[in-house]
């Protein structure tokens, strides 16, 4: 039943209402606007990092806000904000792929439409995906650079002519050599296979072991997994191969905010832009570094960062 038909037929106005229900109706409407914004983040290192520089963003336009971050994965965190436990993190466009159950559409393989159709698929539950910073966390494979400097190997189809003239040892999680949307799915897009006797196969998927392994050539390795944002990829000597017949699914980091919380609070949604506006590959590659390879907090490199940009 709708609003207006469980409301009474008349309601006297503000104004002739008693001064005590007067005075509830203001304080309400004052908790609303001053009640702290709840920022959470998935429990990774570039999720914290993020996290931080949204609610230190926040803080400084002077919203108050909760800190949650490093909540847990993508769906305790999906799942708190759905449920209004949360009001704000940064998520990834690909992943509304799979909240929408639409992940083989080739809509997500590119990243201004799979941005929209993320915006637009989150619009009906009440969220609202803020600018997306153009910079693709997806699978990728890195080369060891003195081969792709040789062999002049810059994208998968190069990658894909290295792999047919037996070139490539390969180190991957089993995740990325079996789901058909990582390995398989380049072998679809690039029209190659790779022979599985030529892969060293991880039971986990941790890409700093991965990269090191092709920079470094252990095992004979030359080439492995990782994720377009690592940054490890900024401190190693490899190269790592684009994608431009989009086999994979593009994961851009994004802000999604509750969207009441955003018209309570409208000066977020320009402030958070113009910083994820700036977050491209290689600055969050550098800041992912600074974490992952200096050893620094996520709250330290944030902190500086934001240092750096203008008021």
């Amino acid at each position: 039943m709708g609003r207006d038909a469980a409301a009474p037929r008349y309601s006297p106005p503000l104004e002739s209402a008693s001064p005590d229900r007067r005075g509830l109706a203001l304080a309400s409407t004052t908790a609303r606007a001053d009640r702290p914004v709840s920022v959470a983040s998935k429990v990774d290192g570039e999720g914290a990092l993020l996290g931080h520089l949204i609610a230190m963003v926040l803080r400084r336009l002077g919203v108050p806000v909760t800190a949650r971050l490093q909540l847990g994965p993508t769906r305790i965190v999906r799942t708190a904000l759905t449920a209004g436990e949360i009001d704000l993190y940064p998520e990834y466009t690909g992943n509304a792929a799979f909240f929408s159950g639409t992940d083989a559409d080739p809509v997500w393989r590119r990243a201004e439409s799979a941005y929209a159709a993320a915006k637009a698929f989150d619009a009906k539950n009440g969220l609202t995906w803020l600018k997306a910073a153009p910079a693709n966390n997806t699978w990728q494979i890195a080369v060891q650079g003195s081969l792709a400097r040789a062999e002049r190997l810059a994208t998968m189809a190069d990658f894909a002519g290295a792999v047919r003239r037996g070139l490539i040892e390969l180190c991957a999680s089993a995740e990325f050599v079996e789901s058909p949307a990582a390995l398989p799915s380049f072998e679809r897009a690039y029209d190659f296979v790779m022979p599985r006797e030529r892969i060293v196969m991880l039971p986990g998927g941790d890409t700093a072991v991965t990269l090191r392994a092709a920079a470094q050539g252990i095992s004979g390795v030359n080439a492995g997994m990782v994720y377009g944002t690592d940054g490890a990829i900024a401190a190693l000597d490899v190269t790592v191969m684009s994608d431009p017949a989009g086999a994979q699914i593009v994961y851009e980091p994004a802000p999604v905010i509750r969207t009441p919380v955003l018209d309570r609070h409208p000066e977020i949604a320009p402030a958070l832009d113009r910083l994820f506006s700036g977050l491209d590959l290689p600055t969050l590659r550098r800041l992912n570094a600074e974490v992952a390879v200096e050893g620094d907090t996520p709250e330290a490199v944030a902190r500086r960062y934001l240092g750096t940009l203008a008021p």
